[in-house]
Formats: structure tokens, sequence, C-alpha cells
């Protein structure tokens, strides 16, 4: 599965690079449980929009519709979302540590 969503690779790296920032910088067990909330939400989310596109492909057999279009859109939507909601987590995490390191 990894190999054919390049998103996800995206999503499995930045989460790495954020789990290893957060064992550099010694995060509480609060922090950690924000920080591994974070990353599962926009983990899962990319998996089920994966899932969303397939079976609207399977359905469709490629062709264009609206309404597929639309479940497309609001699957990636959710991805987004979760998305950012991770980078707030880890803004509110790591900029005032990295702060405070200089």
């Amino acid at each position: 599965m990894m190999g054919e969503e390049r998103n996800l690779r995206f999503h499995l790296f930045a989460a790495t690079m954020a789990l290893i920032l957060g064992w550099l910088l010694k995060l509480s067990a609060g922090e950690w449980l924000w920080l591994c909330l974070s990353i599962s939400l926009v983990i899962i989310n990319e998996i089920w929009n994966t899932v969303a596109e397939n079976i609207v492909d399977l359905v469709t057999d490629y062709q264009y519709s609206i309404l597929a279009k639309k479940a497309k859109d609001m699957a990636a939507g959710a991805v987004l979302l979760s998305a950012f909601f991770a980078l707030i987590v880890a803004l509110v995490i790591f900029v005032p540590k990295l702060c405070n390191l200089f």
C-alpha cells in the first residue's frame, strides 16, 4: 500500500520526524498523547481517503461524476483538517521547547 500512496509516505515520514523530535526533546506524557493522537488521526484519515477514492473509482469505472468528485473532495478534506490539527499540536508542543534551546 505504501508504495502506491505518495501522500501516505509523506505523512509517515513527517510522523517519524515528529516522534524523533519528541524523543530528543523529552516530551511529557501529556505531550506524547497529543502528538500520538494527531499523528494517528492523520494516518487514519489518509487510509480512509484512499479507501474512498478506490471505491469511487471502482463504482464509477473511472468515469467523471460530480457526486464522485464530491465524495473524493470530502475525504481529502478530512485528511487536510486532521493535518492542520496535527500542525497546530506540533506548533504548541515544539515551538516553546525549541525556543528554550536558544
